[in-house]
């Protein structure tokens, strides 16, 4: 069966960012694995990083679970993730035991560097997968990759880049029939829901996250949706394989 990767720094960023569209995958006989850089654990103001490590990690795998995924952390820590050898070792062994068709990442420019070292990781990885001399240095190695996947990057936060200016999107992809999907997935962090509720007084979290859904898709005519560009950079697949398995749900910018 075909498979998709999602992969960012935090529990909550991939189901921010792209949960509708990997929703949309697996309607479509699509295996999904959701893996994040780190386990969310500066994501709180009273519990210790232990604490509310175990809590979002939980989160995370009931919010995966929403589709039928798997979800699994890489263990660096928030605000600690770089980019050295050790961290490309790990990724990549987890594109190569992923074995996926498409990967999701976040975007190489953002408002923090915890999501472009993550960009930066998995481009890298999605690059290193296929190449037989490249070790990860890993106890039980995967199997070195057929060939390098499909690679798309994710809206940054608020859709802008780090000096404010708007990011426009290769295509769109229409999530309107999974944006409850997308929801039922975030409210799952919960820990992360309540924080914002009792700081806003509203339920911010998921209201940022349509807010944003429901700007992308007004600017290609849809109700909701999200925006992707595609790493067509030398010797990444140059197909775009969103549009081919999703056909009309996915638009180009007007």
């Amino acid at each position: 069966m075909p498979h998709v990767l999602a992969i960012h720094a935090h529990p909550d960023d991939i189901e921010i960012l792209a949960a509708g569209t990997v929703a949309l995958l697996t309607r479509h006989g699509w295996t999904a694995e959701i893996i994040t850089m780190a386990p969310g654990d500066c994501g709180t103001a009273d519990r210790s990083a232990m604490e509310i490590s175990v809590i979002r990690r939980k989160e995370a795998t009931n919010s995966a679970a929403v589709i039928g995924a798997r979800y699994r952390c890489m263990e660096e820590r928030d605000l600690r993730i770089y980019h050295n050898d050790r961290t490309q070792e790990k990724v990549t062994e987890a594109i190569r035991a992923s074995s996926p068709d498409i990967v999701i990442t976040g975007s190489p420019q953002d408002y923090m560097s915890d999501h472009e070292y993550t960009s930066l990781l998995v481009r890298n990885a999605c690059f290193n997968a296929p190449i037989k001399n490249y070790d990860t240095h890993a106890e039980n190695q995967a199997p070195t990759s057929k060939s390098i996947p499909t690679l798309y990057y994710a809206d940054p936060i608020e859709g802008i880049n780090l000096f404010g200016e708007p990011i426009i999107p290769h295509i769109y992809v229409d999530i309107t029939e999974t944006l409850e999907i997308k929801r039922k997935m975030l409210a799952c962090h919960e820990s992360q829901r309540n924080w914002l509720r009792a700081h806003h007084g509203v339920d911010e979290y998921l209201l940022a996250m349509e807010r944003a859904a429901k700007k992308r898709g007004e600017e290609v005519g849809l109700q909701f949706a999200e925006g992707f560009r595609q790493h067509r950079g030398h010797g990444f697949p140059k197909k775009d394989l969103l549009k081919e398995v999703l056909g009309d749900l996915v638009r180009s910018p007007k």
